[in-house]
């Protein structure tokens, strides 16, 4: 009984250390997504994406987000897809990322593969991708651009739940509801502060109105760590708000999941 009292001290002495180490900081943010799907085969299409992310719901530059990539259908139910990103994230929230306080600009290679599966109403899926994120930095503070791109690794996992309100599927004019969970973890040599890189969690309510076109929004949780400290310590970034997407398909089939 005293090994366990004492087990829980120092557990909940350890983790109000934690905290106390950490600097948080807190924001709203707005995220205003398109996504587009060009179907050239029955196994290949391609992938287009832009995200407006915003700082203070809608008032601020957040992040400019733009992706594209090669779709392949290996399976009904196993979707492949690589690309380019390009990434622009500006000084925003009470802390900047960037150090100097400045925007910077980061090209981005990915590789993903998204799994589905459906349980009765249920759809589940599955979203395992890794990234080579070229991040733009500044080696001296007289500089006006980035004159630096070290290369850092990061692997993500999400897990998206779908439910059709009615029927038993999501079919052209039903609404449904999804909740969704995706963590960023660092890799490599270049991983500096942040092993743990965010974590996002959305609760999303979405309308299929055609093979052509799904609306979908709701409300959106990011958890940032910062890839440097401050006077020694961790910042993480705290940020709710809301996510809308436009999710386009030029195909017979219904548009695939969005990031």
């Amino acid at each position: 009984m005293k090994k366990s009292l004492l087990l829980l001290a120092l557990c909940v002495f350890t983790v109000a250390k934690a905290q106390h180490d950490r600097i948080n900081t807190r924001g709203s943010i707005g995220w205003f997504n398109y996504f587009g799907t060009v179907k050239l085969s029955e196994k290949w299409g391609l992938h287009t994406e832009y995200q407006w992310r915003r700082d203070q719901v809608v008032a601020g530059w957040q992040q400019s987000l733009l992706r594209v990539g090669i779709n392949h259908q290996l399976t009904p139910s196993v979707l492949l897809r690589g690309g380019y990103g390009w990434i622009e994230t500006y000084p925003y929230g009470e802390l900047p990322i960037n150090g100097l306080g400045r925007a910077f600009t980061e090209h981005r290679l990915f590789q993903m593969a998204q799994l589905t599966s459906r349980e009765g109403r249920l759809e589940f899926a599955h979203r395992f991708m890794l990234e080579q994120r070229f991040v733009g930095r500044y080696s001296r503070s007289d500089l006006d651009r980035e004159d630096e791109y070290p290369l850092l690794h990061r692997a993500r996992y999400m897990l998206r739940l779908q439910l059709p309100l009615k029927g038993p599927m999501v079919v052209d004019h039903s609404t449904y509801v999804a909740v969704y969970n995706e963590l960023f973890i660092g890799f490599g040599h270049q991983v500096n502060a942040n092993v743990f890189d965010q974590n996002r969690f959305g609760a999303l309510i979405g309308h299929r109105f055609s093979p052509l076109l799904r609306i979908e929004g709701g409300y959106l949780n990011q958890v940032l760590q910062f890839g440097r400290e401050i006077q020694g310590r961790n910042v993480f970034q705290y940020n709710q708000g809301i996510i809308l997407n436009a999710l386009f398909t030029f195909a017979k089939e219904a548009p695939r999941l969005p990031q």
